[in-house]
């Protein structure tokens, strides 16, 4: 084998907003590096960026200049909480979320740049099913799908399950339930989805647990905290960490799959090697 080790990625997505993908992605990327793991987060909410307003962060370049190729990806790196390096988008910029195909992959082929300093790769994707959502989820080895206990939440996550899985194959989801009132309630929510898949679709989910509602979560974000650092004992904080534990515990990469990819100079070194 050569050196190249494989980098664990994992797109955080759920088809709509508000069912708290970004706060999954920030509290999973912390609970990963607790666990000692080398994690990089990136907004992928290339228009409407937020992970840096959520931790009270103030980057002075993102992704928009690497784009640019004012600089690279390791110059816009930012230490975050846990010692996670985020990596930011832009906010507020039209220009961002109408990149065509060759631009999406130029930004993800940049990623082979800093392979050798992270373990796993958090992406925190945008809301709905725009290009760049699509291009993000396809080239992740993992899908995590955040659902909550809202009408359009379940029909949303199935038109993302259903796109990804009609037009670009991609087979496995794994979903977790947030803000669940009981352990139950996220149970239910998994079974309404795997109603819907089971008949229309050849896919497999994975149910990975559920993130109860918690008021912690809400003070936590008011203060531009992640809960798992400002409540490390509250209930939404242990659940973060056993979904962390289970998330550790998935496959890694081994071979490319004959698309646009993360790291995949990476994995096809590794398979020559």
């Amino acid at each position: 084998m050569s050196s190249t080790h494989p980098v664990q990625v994992v797109a955080v997505t759920g088809g709509k907003g508000g069912v708290g993908k970004t706060n999954v992605s920030i509290n999973l990327s912390i609970s990963l590096a607790n666990m000692g793991r080398r994690v990089a987060l990136l907004d992928a909410d290339l228009g409407l960026a937020n992970i840096d307003v959520l931790l009270g962060l103030r980057p002075k370049n993102n992704l928009e200049d690497v784009l640019a190729g004012e600089c690279s990806l390791t110059d816009i790196m930012v230490t975050g909480p846990g010692g996670i390096r985020i990596i930011p988008a832009s906010s507020g910029t039209q220009r961002m979320t109408m990149l065509g195909p060759m631009e999406h992959a130029g930004l993800i082929h940049a990623f082979s740049d800093i392979s050798e300093q992270i373990d796993i790769l958090v992406i925190d994707t945008a809301a709905g099913i725009s290009d760049s959502v699509v291009s993000f989820v396809r080239a992740s080895q993992e899908v995590l799908v955040v659902v909550c206990d809202e009408p359009s939440s379940i029909t949303d996550a199935y038109a993302l399950i259903k796109l990804m899985n009609k037009d670009y194959g991609v087979e496995r989801f794994r979903v977790v339930a947030n803000m669940t009132r009981n352990p139950q309630e996220g149970r239910n929510l998994f079974n309404k989805l795997t109603q819907v898949t089971e008949r229309f679709l050849d896919v497999t989910l994975q149910y990975v647990g559920n993130i109860p509602f918690d008021e912690s979560v809400r003070k936590a974000v008011q203060r531009q905290r992640p809960v798992v650092e400002m409540s490390p004992r509250s209930k939404a904080s242990l659940a973060f960490k056993q979904l962390a534990e289970k998330v550790d515990l998935w496959p890694l990469p081994s071979t490319p799959r004959g698309h646009l990819e993360f790291f995949v100079e990476r994995l096809v070194q590794g398979a020559a090697g």
